[in-house]
C-alpha cells in the first residue's frame, strides 16, 4: 500500500519481538532484520544448558510470528542517514543488501563483554544465544563421558571434572545453580563411579553476587552455594583464559575443561558506529525513545537508554519498551500524540538451585528466597513465554525432567 510507512525493526529480541506483536500493519509495512531467524526466551537460556528444558522449547520462529511481516536474515552494519538506508550483511559472506526504511528502530541487543582479557574469544564458552547453550550442554556431556573412561590420569580426570563459571550476576548464578541440579539429581544413576569427584567454582572479581539483588539475597545465595557445595571465590579477576584453563591475576593457574563466561554486556560494533550520543556505549533517547536530532530513528532494549535513565538490560525492560513503542507508533500512525515512556520495575528473579529461588520486588519490599519462591519463579516465567507452544513445550520439559530425568544422550 502506498500509504504504509516504511518500519524497519533491527533485531530480534524482547524489545523488538514486542513490538513487533503489537504494531499495526495496516498503517506499516513492516521489515525485521537480525543475524538469527528466532526469538529467544532468554531467561530459560541456563536450563537448556542440562536439560531441564528442551533447546526449542523456548524460540519462536520470527517468520511465523506476525503476518504480513517480512523477514531477512543478516546483520545491520551501518546506516545512510541522508538516505534512509540500511546496510546488511547477509549470512553469505559474499553478500549484502540494503533495506530502505521510512521509520527505523534499532533493538539490536548488546555484546558480551570480555573486558579484553587474553583468550576469552577462543577458550571460554559464552552463554547468550541457543547455540551457546548447546555446546555447553555438549561439552558437559563429553566431560563426563570421557572422565569415566578407565585408566585416565587423574590430573586429566580433575580437569574434566571441574567446571567454571566466571561471572556473579543472574545468568552466571544460575547456569551454576542448573549444573549442580544435574549433578546432583542425574549423576548416581548415569555416572556413580564419577560421583563425589566434581566440582563447581564460580570466580567473580567483585566483593559480591548478584549486584541488583538486595543484601539479605546475595546473602542466603552465598551460604545456600556453600551448603550445595559449590565453591564461591569472590574478588578474584581472571587475567587470562586458556585451553583447559585460566590464569589468575594472582598468578594461580586453575584447570577446567569448561569455563563458562558470563560477566555482562557491552555495546555491539554496529552501535558503536553509529553517529548518535551514546551513554556507557548506549544510545541516548528522549522520553518517546526517539533518537535525539534524527527524526524517525528509534532505539530500543540493551543497546538503548531512554531519557538518559540508565535501565537494566533485563528482559522485562526490554518488554515494557517494545510494547510502549508499538502502541506510540500506532498512535502516531492515528494522528495522535503519545505519552512519554515509564518504565515500571517489577523486581528480579534468580534460581539458585536445589528447588530454591530468589524474588526481589522493590515496588512491594518483598525480598523472597526458598522453595515457596521457587514455584513462583517457575509460574512467571511460565505465563512470560510468548506463545502457547513454549508455554506447553517447557511445561512438560518440567515435568519430564522431574520424572524420568535429564536426557544425557550424547550426538
Amino acid at each position: 500500500m502506498s500509504d504504509q510507512q516504511r518500519l524497519v525493526i533491527l533485531g530480534s529480541g524482547f524489545a523488538a519481538f514486542m513490538l513487533l506483536g503489537k504494531i499495526d500493519t495496516a498503517a506499516y509495512a513492516v521489515t525485521v532484520v537480525s543475524p538469527r531467524n528466532h526469538f529467544l526466551f532468554t531467561p530459560l537460556l541456563p536450563s537448556t544448558t542440562v536439560g531441564t528444558v528442551e533447546l526449542r522449547s523456548i524460540i519462536e520462529p520470527i517468520r511465523k510470528a506476525r503476518r504480513n511481516v517480512d523477514f531477512i536474515q543478516g546483520e545491520a552494519m551501518e546506516v545512510d542517514l541522508a538516505e534512509r538506508v540500511v546496510v546488511c550483511q547477509s549470512p553469505d559472506p559474499e553478500t549484502r543488501f540494503s533495506v530502505a526504511y521510512d521509520t527505523l528502530v534499532v533493538a539490536v541487543g548488546a555484546g558480551n563483554n570480555t573486558f579484553g582479557i587474553p583468550g576469552v574469544e577462543e577458550h571460554a564458552i559464552f552463554l547468550k544465544e541457543l547455540s551457546d547453550a548447546r555446546t555447553i550442554r555438549e561439552r558437559i556431556i563429553s566431560c563426563l563421558e570421557r572422565a569415566d573412561v578407565p585408566g585416565i590420569p587423574l590430573k586429566r580426570r580433575a580437569q574434566l571434572l571441574h567446571f567454571v563459571v566466571v561471572g556473579g550476576g543472574p545468568t552466571g548464578i544460575e547456569f551454576a545453580a542448573e549444573l549442580h541440579d544435574l549433578l546432583e539429581e542425574d549423576l548416581v544413576k548415569s555416572y556413580p563411579e564419577l560421583v563425589g569427584s566434581i566440582r563447581i567454582t564460580l570466580f567473580e572479581a567483585m566483593n559480591t553476587i548478584l549486584t541488583t539483588f538486595d543484601q539479605k539475597l546475595r546473602d542466603y545465595t552465598i551460604a545456600h552455594f556453600d551448603r550445595q557445595g559449590i565453591e564461591l571465590r569472590l574478588e578474584t579477576p581472571v587475567e587470562e583464559v586458556g585451553e583447559g584453563y585460566l590464569k589468575l591475576k594472582s598468578g594461580e593457574v586453575v584447570d577446567a575443561e569448561v569455563i563458562v563466561w558470563s560477566t555482562g554486556n557491552v555495546a555491539r560494533p554496529f552501535v558503536e558506529r553509529l553517529p548518535f550520543a551514546k551513554e556507557r556505549g548506549r544510545i541516548v533517547t528522549d522520553e518517546y525513545l526517539r533518537v535525539p536530532s534524527h527524526p524517525g530513528i528509534y532505539a530500543v532494549g540493551d543497546c538503548a537508554t531512554p531519557g538518559g535513565a540508565v535501565l537494566p538490560q533485563t528482559a522485562q525492560a526490554a518488554m515494557q519498551q517494545g510494547k510502549y513503542l508499538a502502541r506510540a507508533l500506532n498512535s502516531i500512525a492515528n494522528g495522535k500524540q503519545p505519552v512519554a515512556f515509564s518504565f515500571r520495575n517489577l523486581g528480579m528473579l534468580a534460581y539458585v538451585g536445589g528447588s530454591k529461588a530468589l524474588a526481589d520486588i522493590p515496588r512491594a519490599d518483598l525480598h523472597w528466597r526458598g522453595e515457596t519462591t521457587y514455584f513462583f519463579w517457575r509460574s512467571a516465567y511460565l505465563t512470560r513465554l510468548v506463545s502457547l507452544k513454549n508455554k506447553v513445550l517447557v511445561l512438560f520439559d518440567w515435568i519430564k525432567a522431574r520424572l524420568f530425568g535429564r536426557d544425557l544422550s550424547k550426538f
